[in-house]
């Protein structure tokens, strides 16, 4: 069982960091879920990530799966709490200074300078999850289908999600 006082401060360090969304932050979260504390295999942290797709704010929501996991209920809580309590407190501090901030150069630069590092980030989690996940032909066309109704269809993600889940029942 793990201290209170760890997951706070683990998951308060993660919200620090949770800038361009969630899926930026799955490579830190499997290292720190699998590799360094061995909270979750990595079966487990696919599936939770998989599961976490179908409820809103999903790396959140894995978050809170990982603390039940490693403290049970008061750990799922502390998880939740403190990976979103940096970006809600930046959020206030921004949202009433914003018209201010957003003329700045500095701060416009920097934030413009994120954006392709998000973009590689994401890129590869993307690649390291399909490295560990992909495992034969049918995977690749659940794969193909869902990016494709994905960038060109305006399907919900959530019926892509569904939809895959099902196609894995019935193709198995």
């Amino acid at each position: 069982m793990v201290s209170l006082l760890t997951l706070a401060w683990i998951y308060f360090r993660i919200g620090l960091i949770f800038v361009g969304g969630g899926y930026v932050l799955i490579p830190l979260l499997n290292h720190i879920m699998v590799e360094q504390y061995r909270w979750l295999t990595l079966r487990q942290f696919l599936d939770g990530l998989a599961l976490s797709q179908l409820t809103p704010g999903p790396l959140a929501m894995l978050a809170t799966f990982t603390g039940f996991r490693s403290g049970g209920f008061l750990g799922g809580l502390v998880a939740t709490v403190f990976i979103f309590m940096p970006c809600v407190v930046l959020m206030l501090i921004i949202g009433r200074n914003y018209t201010r901030l957003k003329n700045i150069d500095m701060i416009r630069n920097t934030l413009d300078g994120l954006l392709p590092a998000v973009v590689g980030l994401v890129a590869a989690a993307a690649c390291n999850l399909g490295a560990s996940s992909l495992a034969g032909v049918r995977d690749y066309i659940i794969l193909a289908a869902g990016f494709a109704m994905f960038k060109w269809t305006r399907v919900s993600p959530m019926l892509v999600i569904l939809g895959a889940g099902l196609a894995g029942l019935l193709l198995d």
